[in-house]
């Protein structure tokens, strides 16, 4: 079969959940004799310095505010690059866009990975048209491939599109290998900890956690919240932490890159997930993997990916998020069913299964199965 990818998520993240995606379906598609392309004159993205297939195009560092500019470069140049494939079967956009590139023999296969946009509008600029041309993307599309059941409702609810023309396709995680890590704890480490791992901002709902915390005098006595990503806290978020009286020492954020996030994973009493909404969670998987139990929302796909593997709470309701924790954290005989249990729930999800379920849908467009 003849794959082609398009520009857009590789020209968007140079690192992330996206192109992580695509890069993981592409090396197992190499792997099983499929022939790929993909189709990005300036990419960004790094995950390729140890991939056998890599872009027909040109690795470029990524500029501040440089995505729409680079998006419309590589949709000008496309259709004058040379290509050694030209009748392609399937054609997979990797993002959302008003332009077409698409081969003529091929059919259209777009990915689905959530619907923020259309959920939570008033969280966006007016002047992003994300939704627009997810809009006009999906239905130019042959077929829909969604990352879980609850994003696929929501594309029916939202666009009407007819449910036979979207496939659910769960994501994987990427199975770590921690056998080489420092066992030695950071001097952050010392202290027993609660992690967080992301961005912050809007739905994602750090601000209740915050909330939660504070009410919670064992919480704060006994542990510290380290907060991995996202950026360094911002004025709202330091005043909200002086609001609560909150000990900003025991209030941490920290970058780094995999080891670390790895290293923070194991060692900590509890990963907590307050997001108000996501179309999958990684990291929620990620952190089953390596043994730390998971405490997060009970709403949009998080259910559908921790199974019974997790303590819920109501995201909306302060008290809900600090008794889950409470409860999940303070219980010993908990917190080791919590790993037992998450250990097992993330053995279901493998890129793997997700690439080999991607094949199938590919192959079912063309008429091949």
């Amino acid at each position: 079969m003849n794959i082609i990818f398009d520009h857009q998520a590789f020209s968007r993240q140079d690192y992330g959940g996206i192109v992580r995606y695509f890069v993981e379906l592409i090396n197992f598609f190499n792997r099983t004799g499929e022939h790929v392309e993909i189709r990005a004159p300036f990419y960004v993205t790094k995950y390729f310095a140890n991939s056998r297939k890599k872009p027909t195009g040109i690795l470029i560092p990524k500029l501040p505010n440089s995505v729409v500019l680079l998006s419309l470069i590589n949709s000008f140049i496309t259709p004058f690059f040379r290509y050694r494939n030209k009748a392609a079967d399937i054609y997979h956009e990797t993002y959302f866009t008003h332009a077409d590139n698409c081969p003529k023999s091929a059919a259209r296969i777009i990915t689905v990975y959530d619907m923020i946009h259309e959920k939570f509008p008033k969280m966006f600029s007016r002047f992003d048209y994300t939704s627009k041309n997810k809009l006009f993307a999906l239905h130019r599309a042959d077929h829909i491939i969604s990352i879980s059941h609850n994003t696929k409702r929501d594309l029916i609810k939202y666009f009407d599109i007819e449910a036979d023309k979207i496939s659910v396709v769960h994501l994987g995680h990427l199975q770590r290998n921690v056998r080489n890590l420092d066992n030695s704890p950071n001097s952050f480490q010392q202290q027993p900890y609660l992690l967080y791992v992301g961005g912050r901002r809007g739905y994602k709902n750090f601000k209740s956690l915050l909330k939660a915390y504070a009410e919670s005098e064992n919480l704060r006595k006994e542990f510290r919240l380290i907060c991995f990503g996202g950026g360094q806290f911002n004025q709202d978020e330091e005043e909200l932490i002086d609001q609560l009286h909150l000990d900003k020492s025991n209030i941490i954020q920290k970058a780094g890159g995999d080891l670390l996030l790895i290293d923070l994973y194991k060692k900590a009493a509890a990963f907590v997930y307050p997001s108000l909404y996501e179309g999958f969670g990684i990291p929620l998987l990620e952190a089953m993997s390596l043994g730390c139990p998971v405490i997060c929302s009970n709403t949009g796909s998080i259910p559908e990916v921790v199974g019974g593997a997790a303590q819920q709470f109501d995201p909306a309701d302060i008290d809900s998020i600090r008794t889950a924790i409470e409860s999940a954290v303070f219980d010993s005989d908990q917190r080791q069913n919590l790993i037992s249990l998450g250990y097992e729930q993330s053995k279901l999800f493998t890129w793997e299964k997700c690439a080999s379920k991607t094949l199938g849908v590919y192959k079912e467009v063309i008429g091949n199965e």
